[in-house]
């Protein structure tokens, strides 16, 4: 608890330093872990994870039609609201996740405008906790707070950030990260329909059944390794298709083991 004061009074210094005292919004995202399910969400499977107890705050005030963001130590370029397409030279930037967050709420009808912020996170970069996705659904969630009295679905704005993340920053990630971090919680997702994955909370105490899960900094980075990620569905979709079938989903299991030799 006096790490949480200490780092909102942090927050809020740092904002009124950057932008001066004003009536301010604070908003959450957290990171998140899969407990089963790595990298099946885009083969159409079903994935338990959860989100941690390490997030991003915002401090946020509104302001007229641009985008400010200081991110911890990273002072990101001015977003401006009328100037919403992809840029080739964003790709890998949190210009781009911001940039396609709002541009794709836009799309789908719903109130976008300007705001001005501190964010900072305790979400490891590059760890596997889904840093990306819990940045992706904090500017989803002070959107929806500030211009739509917080009436977008979580489930949305998780794809909202899958959008960003996939056609804006350039990496194809599935929607697992992004609907851990934005739903919360312990949740089971089946990917079956994945315009309309059913999101489910799962209440168990892992204490009660002497589990706990464990986060420990190994110091090692995956950022650099979008093309190795990139290949897994690929590669997954090759087997797929090795069986006459689009997404590992769809392959029986019994005839998968059978030719497990040849794939």
């Amino acid at each position: 608890v006096d790490y949480q004061k200490d780092r909102y009074a942090n927050a809020l210094d740092k904002f009124i330093e950057l932008y001066g005292d004003e009536n301010v919004s604070i908003y959450s995202a957290a990171g998140r872990s899969e407990i089963s399910g790595n990298h099946t969400d885009h083969q159409h499977g079903c994935v338990l994870a959860g989100s941690i107890n390490l997030d991003a705050i915002g401090v946020v005030a509104r302001q007229d039609d641009v985008i400010n963001v200081v991110s911890d130590s990273f002072n990101i370029k001015p977003i401006y609201l009328n100037d919403l397409d992809k840029k080739d030279e964003e790709e890998g930037t949190s210009e781009g996740l911001i940039r396609g967050v709002v541009s794709k709420l836009k799309e789908l009808g719903y109130n976008i405008g300007g705001f001005k912020a501190f964010i900072t996170s305790d979400v490891l970069v590059g760890a596997g906790l889904s840093s990306s996705a819990a940045f992706e659904t904090i500017i989803g969630t002070i959107i929806d707070g500030l211009y739509n009295d917080m009436s977008i679905d979580m489930v949305t704005i998780a794809k909202v950030g899958q959008y960003a993340e996939n056609v804006y920053f350039g990496k194809p990630c599935g929607l697992m990260d992004q609907c851990a971090c934005a739903v919360g919680g312990l949740i089971s997702i089946d990917f079956k329909d994945t315009e309309h994955p059913v999101v489910n909370h799962v209440d168990v105490d892992f204490s009660k059944y002497d589990h706990s899960l464990c986060i420990v900094d190994t110091k090692g980075s995956h950022a650099d390794l979008t093309d190795a990620y990139g290949a897994i569905p690929t590669e997954m979709k090759d087997v797929a298709h090795y069986f006459g079938k689009e997404f590992l989903r769809e392959v029986d299991e019994k005839e998968f083991f059978d030719h497990l030799a040849d794939v």
